[in-house]
């Protein structure tokens, strides 16, 4: 039995990453055509788009590798039925239940697979491959408004109007709150660089403080200050970027200082626990890979079944996208509404399995 599993993984497991390898291409050679009309700005060569192109792959993996999962193992398993390798496998005594085992075991590195490429690689790479475009380019991250992000701290309001390549923040005012809701002092700065444990440098700073008691307003300008502040670069990334690209430690740290600030978590906590159950899809899709192959297991005509493979992916990412918006727009509970396109999943593959071992 050892030997079989070993069989089938490595089959599986070998078509998997070569459609994993075909598809990626197809995705990095189309992404740098979308690139070239970006060729010539700054230092922006040829060379350098192709370096961000290769830099955004491993966000593509994760994308792709539970379709990547479904197709390939269609394409084998298919492959298998179609030489009477599963016929014998099963006359030899291997149940389907076994075989259903063996291949969720396989989903299951693909699972843990799909998990570390979207906790490790994946923002890292991504991070790495905007700062590398906006250094080629001359740009600089903004925020979703005119006047740049607006974040809550405490009793603190901060707006940032950008922030450099190198993480240096540019334009920074601070808005104090005091009793009732009042405003106590602003302090603008031309720039602020982040220290660690939560100090920032801010230079260039004009610091105007009001006295309500005095009736009057205090000016000063000092050439830098220390600012103390649970706001960091990576949480001010969440708000610079889409929240599915970051990963699952920014976004608990993120929902946690929301929480702390008494604001809205939702989109926050929907797109955390969707990357939670994301790599789950691995098993289940290779799951529904064995019916698929089994079905029809007298047809020679792989290419329906890859084709009903592709759409089914496609379809997953599809709700896995369309549970997100409901859920942020109804404020339904973020764990059980992204839980539930893996649940369909599942609960699809095993629908197949019954009725492929009762037929």
């Amino acid at each position: 039995m050892n030997r079989l599993f070993l069989y089938v993984g490595r089959e599986v497991a070998a078509t998997i990453l070569g459609t994993l390898l075909v598809l990626l291409a197809l995705f990095v050679f189309f992404d740098l055509i979308g690139e070239l009309g970006n060729v010539g700005k700054g230092g922006y060569n040829l060379l350098a788009a192709l370096w961000y192109v290769l830099l955004e792959a491993p966000a593509h993996i994760y994308e792709l590798l539970p379709v990547a999962v479904l197709i390939g193992a269609v394409f084998a398993l298919s492959a298998l039925a179609g030489s009477s390798e599963i016929v014998v496998m099963r006359a030899a005594g291997v149940s389907l239940a076994q075989i259903a085992r063996w291949l969720a075991l396989i989903g299951l590195v693909f699972a843990i697979l799909t998990a570390l490429v979207g906790e490790v690689l994946a923002p890292a790479a991504s991070a790495e491959a905007n700062r590398h475009r906006m250094q080629a380019t001359k740009s600089v991250l903004g925020g979703s408004f005119r006047s740049g992000i607006w974040v809550k701290d405490g009793q603190q309001i901060v707006n940032v109007g950008a922030m450099l390549p190198d993480l240096t923040l540019r334009d920074v005012r601070v808005l104090q709150i005091g009793k009732n809701a009042t405003l106590t002092s602003i302090l603008d700065a031309r720039t602020a660089e982040y220290q660690g444990e939560g100090k920032w440098l801010m230079k260039e700073v004009r610091m105007t403080t009001f006295l309500p008691d005095l009736g009057g307003v205090q000016q000063a300008s000092l050439p830098s200050v220390i600012g103390n502040s649970s706001i960091s670069p990576d949480m001010l990334a969440v708000l610079m970027v889409k929240p599915n690209d970051m990963s699952v430690s920014a976004l608990l740290r993120y929902v946690d200082h929301l929480d702390q600030n008494k604001q809205r978590t939702q989109r926050y906590d929907l797109a955390l626990w969707s990357k939670i159950f994301y790599p789950l899809a691995a098993i289940s899709m290779i799951l529904i890979a064995l019916p698929f192959a089994l079905l029809q297991r007298r047809s020679r005509n792989v290419g329906v079944r890859i084709f009903l493979g592709i759409l089914l992916g496609v379809g997953f990412n599809f709700l896995n996208r369309v549970v997100v918006h409901v859920g942020d727009l109804y404020n339904l509970p973020a764990a059980l509404i992204t839980f539930l396109p893996s649940a369909l999943l599942f609960g699809l593959a095993g629908w197949m399995l019954w009725r492929v071992e009762r037929n």
